[in-house]
Parts: structure tokens; C-alpha cells; sequence
């Protein structure tokens, strides 16, 4: 069964710091944490590596490419869905920021539009990966640090940047580096370190 909608732990991205606040009070009355509000490009795939949200709303401000890059920066940090909150309809941007990937969008509305929304993108996402969703991605993560802390006395910030240097390198995401290191056989170098990762035991 996937972990049930609540408490998700979200990251907001506008490059309108106005709009970030807006709808951080929206999923605040929906009973969320807002663990990070963003609007640089620049900043946004360092602190969404550094919080591991549940979920990712991107706003489009003024410019569409702002957004796209916003997206396409999470996406390669994060191991999350991420919504796209549009004013109004726009086919080629949300076919792109699909393609970018986003799960899905909504438009400006009530909260309870968001709270469809965010049901519908935790199903989606589950399903497409075969996991509870962002929870399991995450728990993944979480496993393959365990193992290079433990086994090389290593601390989780330590272990973490391990799996992210290695993932950039490769142009892979951080979840398929750590999913690769728990099935063993995975080296990863950062520095004069290396490490030589094998299966978690069960």
C-alpha cells in the first residue's frame, strides 16, 4: 500500500518570490511542510539535494524557460514527482516540462485542485516505477548511504555526495547509483577515497 497523503515534506519553485509564498500557504493549509522555497535556477538542484522532498511544485512565472530549467534541475537532483502550477492552460509548455519530467500540472484554483493534483502525481509516479513512489526512491537512498557510512565510517552528508559525484559524473540519477551500489559491485571515487560497495544484507 503507498504511504497515505499526508505531512509530505514539499519543495516550492517560482522565480516570482511572491507566487512561492502563495502557494507555501496553500499546502501549509493542506497540512504539508515547505521545506524549501526557491526561485534561482543556480540554487535549486543544491537544496533539493539537500532536502530530499516527497514532492516538487514548479511554478511558471514570467518566463517559461525559468521554469523549464527549474524542472529539469529537480529532476536530476531529486527522486520525486514534480508538479507544474500554470496560470492557464498551455499545451506546448506542459508537453515539454513533460518531456523535462514533470508528472503533471494544475492550473490556478482552490487548494482542493492542489490536493487532487498531488493524490494524482504520488499515484502516477508509483506506478511508473514500479515503487511507493517517492517514499521508496527515497528509502533506496537512504539504504545505499547506510552502507558506505557503515562499511567506511563515513558520515550521511559524506556518504550522499559520494552517490550524487558519482551520479553527475555519469549523468544518472542518484537513485539508479544508489540502486546499482545496493546489488553490489559499484565503485565510486571522490578524491583519494574510494569505495567498493556490496549488497545491503537484508
Amino acid at each position: 500500500m503507498p504511504k497515505k497523503l499526508q505531512n509530505l515534506r514539499v519543495l516550492v519553485a517560482n522565480e516570482q518570490q511572491a507566487r512561492v509564498d502563495q502557494m507555501a500557504t496553500v499546502l501549509r493549509e493542506l497540512g504539508h511542510e515547505v521545506v524549501a522555497r526557491v526561485n534561482s535556477v543556480r540554487d535549486v538542484g543544491d537544496i533539493t539535494a539537500r532536502e530530499h522532498p516527497d514532492v516538487a511544485l514548479v511554478g511558471v512565472g514570467e518566463s517559461s524557460e525559468h521554469a523549464l530549467a527549474l524542472i529539469t534541475q529537480i529532476v536530476k537532483e531529486a527522486e520525486c514527482p514534480v508538479i507544474v502550477h500554470l496560470h492557464q492552460a498551455d499545451e506546448a509548455f506542459v508537453g515539454e516540462a513533460a518531456r523535462r519530467g514533470a508528472f503533471a500540472y494544475v492550473l490556478d484554483g482552490d487548494s482542493g485542485s492542489l490536493r487532487s493534483a498531488l493524490d494524482i502525481v504520488l499515484l502516477r509516479f508509483g506506478d511508473y516505477h514500479g515503487l511507493e513512489g517517492a517514499f521508496g526512491r527515497r528509502a533506496i537512498i537512504e539504504r545505499a548511504k547506510g552502507v558506505l557510512m557503515e562499511r567506511h565510517r563515513i558520515d550521511d552528508e559524506a556518504a550522499f555526495e559520494l552517490l550524487r559525484q558519482h551520479s553527475r559524473q555519469k549523468n544518472r540519477k542518484v537513485v539508479d547509483t544508489a540502486g546499482e551500489l545496493l546489488a553490489g559491485g559499484l565503485e565510486l571515487r571522490a578524491g583519494a577515497l574510494a569505495v567498493r560497495a556490496r549488497p545491503a544484507p537484508d
